[in-house]
């Protein structure tokens, strides 16, 4: 939800006019009153006796009544708009959220009355306008200083109150999000996203993949966009820059532009050169190792990630956020959208508050990582499942490590979009698995069948594997003895116990290393742990989805007193 406070003027009369009629472009639907100073006051569009014209007389009445200093600007004008994917209020809700605006704006204080008048219209699904006079019905001038913060302060509770998408307030780092009117203007041309969103996406990849100044202007360029290069007085470098699509004109027909700063806080000029201040040498690793080189530096810069500090942990998160943005381009094409997903959800976890650093390890392996995905995508072995699959496992624990150090340091925005990312690259390591599992055991098959179908993703558990087996992980899940050993695991957590914590126990008995299909060993380790417990893994209940991990365990014969005691290696139940 997001206050903003709008154009006022002194014409109290034309804005209500323009609030209550069609619009510019008949884009207003149902303009009405959802809320006003006093529930008495009557609605144009619902009262056949009152009109527009009245509306405004009462909210100036005031004005004309008072004999101290009228103010230069006489109105006031707020819009209280919501994120593009949140639900639509009701006009009940927003009455509700007028009213406390305009008490914390300082305009109408709960319980004062002798505020300001207001009203509150709404012609729209996903947000309202406040219009109110700027002097109290006691001839007194409002203080209205930090308006808007108060506002803001109290649109979070909203946001948490009614579910909406979780903003943040003052910390620079908030997506730039399309006006009403560039997103209507992309509606009218039937486009899937405004001009505002089309150039971010564009300037961020071009800023990601450069390899200095010239190249980033270069890629802008290429891409298909209007470059226009900024220059203070008696400087010959560039200060800034702006860019527009080809084609998008305003109405007197001139070019649309659009500064760095103005798509996202982290394009401006300044920000975006910090990618070239430490050079990158360009990486020469042979295709075959393309992807276990990505894995090493991920893993690497994964337990150094934030160790330095709190501005050196910004610079990794900002690497870290270029890498996603280049890595679809060298993923097999299962997996690419829910790449390209996983890169715009840690938009905002790649945006740290205030300074970062460009030094540090984690930010060198990441910003070299991210050259090799640049330079060496074409050349990647794409029909390597094995090491693919590990490389998506290392991001996974690279993004973890991100969200980790954003709750340490109070980011609890950026930790979310951390942590909806890392929900993400996990589908898309369930996507990988499943199409891995099922090439292997067609190339293994003597005769030829239908093909096995690829299993869905509540079947699948490998963020158990993940947890229980950092460094098999990928050899695992691309096993052919996988499904046979996933159907253990989701015996194991039928029966009630932790599926991660068993697989670590029997998987730390002795090596597995040397072992041709670690995924059959397991097996058996399983089969044996539970015949000393005396429990049975009943695997033809387990090609259903297992229960959720609150779920109860349900008694029988093996429960209870009955139970074969352990040996110290059982793993732990789940919490009930």
């Amino acid at each position: 939800m997001i206050p903003k406070r709008a154009k006022g003027g002194n014409d109290t009369a034309g804005l209500l006019f323009y609030l209550y009629g069609p619009g510019k472009r008949d884009e207003h639907e149902d303009p009405r009153m959802v809320a006003a100073w006093a529930p008495w006051v009557p609605d144009p569009a619902r009262s056949a006796e009152t009109t527009v014209g009245d509306l405004a007389l009462l909210l100036n009445a005031p004005v004309h009544a008072s004999r101290g200093t009228i103010p230069a600007e006489l109105v006031y004008h707020v819009a209280v708009r919501l994120a593009p994917e949140d639900p639509f209020l009701t006009d009940e809700q927003w009455g509700s959220v007028a009213r406390a605006m305009m008490s914390a704006a300082g305009v109408a204080p709960q319980g004062d009355r002798w505020g300001c008048r207001w009203v509150a219209v709404r012609h729209a699904g996903d947000h309202i306008h406040i219009v109110a006079t700027k002097v109290r019905q006691d001839g007194i001038q409002p203080n209205l200083r930090q308006d808007i913060v108060r506002m803001q302060q109290l649109a979070r509770r909203f946001e948490v109150r009614w579910g909406l998408r979780r903003l943040t307030s003052g910390d620079r780092t908030a997506k730039r999000w399309p006006t009403t009117g560039e997103t209507r203007k992309a509606s009218r041309r039937h486009l899937p996203e405004s001009a505002r969103e089309q150039l971010e996406r564009t300037v961020r990849a071009a800023a990601a993949a450069a390899a200095g100044e010239d190249d980033f202007f270069a890629r802008l360029r290429s891409s298909g966009l209007r470059v226009a290069q900024r220059s203070g007085p008696g400087r010959s470098a560039p200060t800034g820059y702006t860019v527009a699509l080809p084609g998008d004109r305003d109405r007197g027909d001139r070019a649309v532009w659009f500064a760095g700063s103005s798509l996202a806080y982290d394009l401006s000029l300044p920000r975006v050169r910090e990618r070239w201040q430490v050079p990158i040498p360009e990486p020469d690793v042979p295709p075959h190792a393309f992807w276990q080189t990505l894995q090493h530096n991920l893993s690497t810069a994964s337990g150094s990630l934030g160790s330095g500090g709190r501005q050196a942990g910004a610079g990794d998160v900002a690497a870290l956020g270029d890498l996603l943005v280049l890595m679809s381009a060298a993923a097999p094409p299962l997996v690419e959208p829910n790449l390209r997903a996983s890169a715009a959800e840690f938009e905002r976890a790649a945006r740290a508050p205030g300074r970062r650093d460009l030094d540090g390890e984690a930010r060198m392996l990441l910003r070299s990582s991210a050259r090799l995905l640049v330079s060496s995508a074409r050349s990647a072995g794409h029909n390597d499942a094995a090491a693919f699959l590990g490389f998506l496992l290392a991001l996974v624990a690279a993004v973890t490590a991100a969200q980790l150090w954003h709750e340490e340091q109070g980011y609890r925005l950026q930790a979310d979009a951390a942590r909806r990312t890392g929900r993400s690259l996990l589908e898309a390591v369930e996507l990988s698995t499943g199409a891995s599992v099922e090439t292997n055991s067609r190339s293994r098959t003597r005769r030829p069948g239908p093909a096995s179908p690829v299993p869905s993703r509540s079947s699948l558990l490998t963020d158990v594997v993940t947890r229980a087996l950092p460094s098999h992980a990928s050899a695992v899940l691309v096993d052919p003895a996988w499904p046979v050993l996933r159907r253990r695991l989701i015996a194991l957590e039928r029966l009630g116990f932790d599926p991660s914590s068993v697989l670590a126990a029997v998987a730390t008995r002795r090596e597995l290393g040397s072992a041709e299909s670690i995924a059959q060993v397991l097996v058996w380790r399983l089969d044996g742990w539970a015949r000393a417990r005396g429990e049975a893994l009943d695997t033809r209940a387990a090609t259903t989805a297992p229960p959720t991990a609150g779920a109860k365990k349900t008694a029988g014969p093996s429960a209870g007193a009955n139970r074969v005691p352990g040996n110290g290696t059982e793993g732990p139940r789940r919490g009930r």
